[in-house]
């Protein structure tokens, strides 16, 4: 029975806990779900709510497609940057949907666990772009099964309205930056890889809007 009930734990079989807070780390009825959300304790994933905000769902922001690029380019260079001052970071997901649940939701998925932690305590007591920053662990550790496979292809029809997370990309000109700069503080760090002390960590160089 314990076998079956650690097999069925986080999918859609699990009447007990939600998928989809299991799989996205958010769940569209919030505190009014039926099924536990279950906090971690621990993981290599912290999650942003709400922090990232793009002006495309902005009314009164009036920007074309390059501009609203470049906004997301500093923000995302200034986020990637700030995150690699806890420790090895591995991945940034930038939610691109317009539902309450997901809305400039930001994940940051770390190479070890304590770097997390310690990106989760130092965030909770500062600001970003004058809002106070809230962050907790996420259960996310695999984005295959949280991101719309939809969105990459021939498109979704749920748009920014879908209960999976729609991915918000960088430019590629922005990601290999960032892939040569983190690479060059990783060496420059030296073999011990979760000190962070050693080597300054990468810097931003995109004016924020």
């Amino acid at each position: 029975m314990a076998n079956y009930l650690a097999s069925i734990f986080g999918t859609e079989q699990d009447k007990v806990n939600c998928s989809f807070y299991y799989k996205i780390g958010a769940c569209r009825h919030g505190d009014r779900c039926s099924r536990k959300h279950v906090k971690p304790s621990y993981s290599q994933t912290v999650l942003l709510p709400n922090l990232y905000q793009n002006p495309a769902y902005d009314p009164k922001a009036k920007l074309d497609a390059k501009q609203l690029q470049m906004h997301f380019d500093a923000f995302y260079e200034d986020f990637w940057c700030e995150m690699c001052k806890y420790g090895e970071l591995e991945e940034v997901v930038v939610c691109d949907n317009n539902n309450d649940h997901l809305i400039g939701n930001v994940y940051a998925r770390f190479k070890y666990e304590d770097s997390a932690q310690k990106a989760c305590d130092a965030l909770n007591s500062r600001w970003y772009a004058a809002r106070p920053i809230y962050c907790e662990l996420s259960p996310v550790t695999d984005f295959r099964e949280a991101c719309c496979r939809l969105n990459s292809g021939e498109g979704c029809v749920r748009a920014g309205f879908c209960n999976f997370i729609h991915r918000k990309n960088p430019s590629p000109e922005l990601e290999r930056e960032l892939d040569m700069s983190t690479r060059k503080w990783l060496r420059e760090r030296g073999r011990d890889e979760r000190s962070v002390t050693r080597s300054p960590s990468p810097e931003p160089t995109r004016r924020r809007y």
